[in-house]
């Protein structure tokens, strides 16, 4: 009889908070690595700055609100919310200690070899220096500060998310307006003692006393440093080859005392503070749902402080009223900084002047073999589906299929969803356009992208405006597929032109995250996307489907029945094996499932990004399984899964990973490559990262991440491969164009 294995126990997973944590570890990893260029390595120093914002603002903030609340649920790895927030306290604080010791011990002094200096201490400089920084103050930063003393008429102000501030100690010397406050108390004191006679001179004497050391009390203030000016000040210097800088809050330090006239400023440190920026909306209560996340908008600034970081040695007494002010409760939530608070300054240094040798080369996504510029984009796509790849391929088809549908007095309608588009995004102006040119333009804006809604309400309201049909999405869901359909009238009928992708319409992050898409006019495609959007839009759901797998419908059922085929057939004898690329794999469902596959024999392999709750080499369980995570130059953003099926692979892509949010709260698509020619170049992809010994990062079996030993080894780098890929196919392209567009007529004989 076949012995049942228990696959949900919770040792079997890793927590998912954790787990990020060591995705963050791993970023950091690379501003560790010698081989890279180091100005590469400062940007990965600022990503793990802003990761980590991110994470405490909304999964620790969401802990937190579990705590509150008194809930004792457990995660699929048995920890309650306190016990994660213990795990994560610990953990992130050796995550910020090794991120201070490289900055301090290796990427300051290397930056020094190379002239660039960035001064952290007025004593540094000379004479010249200092007084040209003294007047960079004076003429450019003064009259921009907001000074705010903090006494009984004037309470402490609002302290705004992730920004940079002063907190002070301050002593009055006597004169100006306190001079006068404390006159007007004086009279009020004699008033007093006037009204009451039977006080002796004693008691007098020892009320002046009290009184006059009181003028001398300390008070405290706090400033704001600017977010409108640069955070690293350029300081001249005598020797051309220098570049040297001071942080913006180590010149207002040094010129405080000019804030506060007839006081004393006895410390001055900086802090800064994260908020809880994690917010719900009840949808079914909400009578407009743009006003709705507006008004959510604004509380975020007075979410609970969640994390207090201030520079290491800071006076106690100002610490103190920080925490009383900020009403911090636990001293677990302060973190002490041996250095400069926030470090995303550091991705401004990346494009300094002259230091090209600190960099890598700037990357250039290359044409599109099957579309040459200024050809029609809808004849290609009759030609053939087309895979794009970015970033080494170019974004611009997608963004030309827009363009020319906009202006093609063939087009009658265009549809797509938006998730996070780019600041000035061509397929917005594309998309007003064809609106005005009078198309059938609807648009589904997703207004809960976090930390993007504020974007994307501008967005909507211009397209609104523009005569474009804009819906915000499904109740209680979000809407992160990515998907575009152009219905054109041709000669032969209608014909629907369809993208499909695994990234944004971010013309952007395009060149710089890795993602997929198809080009395709099938049929059964079209009838598809036709269907989305008719759900998108009304109430109307489809019977049933030709390729598409959708979530929150069916799209868990559809990979569930994927993997347990794979299960069955390794059972049977026959060939058996499971390869994804993804973003995170949290499902518990997921998760055992793989288990069980791996238990009858299916050899699996996994390329997860961040976050990975399944545990490997558990014995009896997960023996089969390989997990890695490549972190490189590019953010891995593209999902894709290969299926054996007895031989006759089936390959997927989509906008979906394997956790619960995408598989049944989001609305997702995942569509399978049909194409062969595609099927391959698809498999080539993952072919290369599961070989890739330079950016991968292998999951161990008691859950660290180690990078492959290389010794011996012929490097692969897969991000590099792709990139000279995609450079090798443009000589061929255009000689392929060239024949097929000036091919020799037919002799008359």
């Amino acid at each position: 009889m076949e012995k049942t294995v228990e696959y949900g126990k919770p040792e079997y997973f890793e927590n998912r908070e954790l787990s990020w944590i060591k995705f963050d570890r791993r970023v950091l990893n690379e501003a560790r690595d010698k081989t890279i260029p180091l100005l590469e390595r400062l940007k990965f120093i600022s990503i793990t700055s802003s990761n980590l914002d991110e994470f405490f603002m909304v999964r620790v903030a969401s802990l937190r609100d579990m705590q509150h609340a008194g809930v004792k649920k457990a995660d699929i790895a048995g920890m309650d919310a306190t016990k994660q927030l213990e795990h994560i306290n610990q953990d992130t604080r050796e995550l910020v200690n090794l991120q201070y010791s490289t900055y301090n011990r290796s990427l300051l002094p290397l930056l020094n070899q190379e002239n660039i200096y960035i001064i952290d201490a007025y004593e540094k400089l000379t004479e010249e220096q200092a007084a040209f920084v003294d007047d960079y103050f004076e003429n450019e930063v003064y009259p921009v500060l907001t000074p705010m003393a903090v006494d009984s008429s004037r309470p402490f102000p609002l302290i705004r998310n992730k920004s940079l501030n002063i907190a002070a100690i301050i002593e009055s010397t006597g004169g100006g307006l306190l001079a006068h406050k404390e006159s007007e108390e004086e009279d009020e004191e004699d008033v007093q003692v006037h009204e009451e006679p039977q006080e002796g001179a004693k008691e007098k004497k020892h009320k002046k006393k009290k009184k006059d050391a009181g003028s001398h009390k300390p008070e405290f203030a706090t400033v704001q440093v600017p977010s409108g000016l640069a955070r690293l000040v350029p300081v001249p210097s005598k020797n051309p080859e220098e570049k040297i800088f001071i942080l913006l809050e180590q010149v207002i330090e040094k010129n405080i005392d000019k804030l506060f006239s007839n006081y004393k400023v006895v410390c001055a440190y900086p802090y800064r503070i994260m908020r809880n920026a994690d917010f719900s909306i009840d949808e079914d209560e909400a009578p407009d749902l743009l006003k709705e996340i507006q008004k959510q908008l604004k509380k975020r600034q007075w979410g609970e402080v969640i994390r207090l970081e201030v520079e290491e040695g800071i006076d106690r007494k100002l610490l103190d009223f920080l925490i009383e002010e900020l009403h911090i409760e636990n001293e677990k939530d302060i973190f002490y900084i041996a250095g400069p608070l926030d470090f995303t300054f550091l991705m401004k240094m990346y494009g300094l002047d002259g230091c090209d040798h600190l960099r890598y080369e700037p990357h250039k996504p290359q044409p599109v073999p099957e579309i040459m510029q200024g050809e029609n984009i809808f004849e290609a796509i009759q030609n053939g589906d087309i895979l794009l790849h970015h970033p080494y391929q170019s974004f611009e088809p997608v963004i030309e299929l827009i363009k020319q549908a906009a202006n093609d007095p063939q087009v009658l309608a265009i549809k797509m969803t938006l998730y996070r588009v780019s600041g000035h995004s061509p397929i917005i102006a594309s998309l007003a356009q064809a609106a005005e040119n009078g198309k059938q333009v609807t648009v589904l804006v997703e207004l809960k992208a976090r930390f993007d809604e504020e974007n994307n309400i501008v967005w909507a309201k211009k397209l609104e405006q523009a005569g474009c049909h804009v819906i915000y999405g499904i109740v209680g869901l979000k809407t992160h597929s990515k998907i575009a359909l152009v219905v054109r009238r041709e000669e032969e009928g209608i014909c629907r032109y369809v993208h499909l992708g695994t990234g944004n319409y971010n013309d952007s992050t395009a060149k710089l995250y890795t993602d997929c898409g198809v080009l395709t006019c099938a049929e059964t495609i079209g009838e598809d996307a036709t269907a989305v959007f008719n759900m998108l839009s009304g109430y109307s759901e489809p019977l049933s489907w030709n390729s598409l797998a959708v979530a929150p419908i069916w799209l868990r059922k559809k990979f569930l029945k994927l993997i347990h085929r794979e299960t069955k057939n390794a059972k049977n004898g026959k060939p058996a094996y499971i390869r994804a690329k993804m973003n995170s794999l949290c499902d518990q469902e997921m998760i055992e499932a793989l288990y069980e596959a791996s238990t009858a024999g299916v050899r699996i392999q996994l390329l997860v990004r961040g976050i990975c709750c399944l545990k490997t080499g558990i014995k009896g369980v997960s023996e089969n399984i390989h997990v890695r995570s490549i972190v490189g130059n590019f953010l891995e953003h593209s999902r894709i899964f290969d299926f054996c099926n007895d031989g006759h692979e089936e390959v997927y892509m989509g906008s979906a990973d394997w956790m619960p949010r995408n598989l049944d709260r989001r609305v997702e698509i995942v569509f399978p490559v049909l194409d062969e020619e595609l099927k391959k170049k698809a498999l080539h992809i993952l072919d290369v990262e599961f070989e890739d010994n330079v950016k991968a990062h292998v999951l161990q079996q008691d859950g660290t991440y180690e990078k492959i030993d290389k010794r011996g080894k012929v490097l692969i780098n897969s991000q590099e491969i792709f990139s000279k890929e995609a450079e090798l196919l443009v000589p061929k392209m255009e000689k392929a164009y060239q024949e097929r567009v000036f091919v020799p007529a037919e002799s008359e004989n």
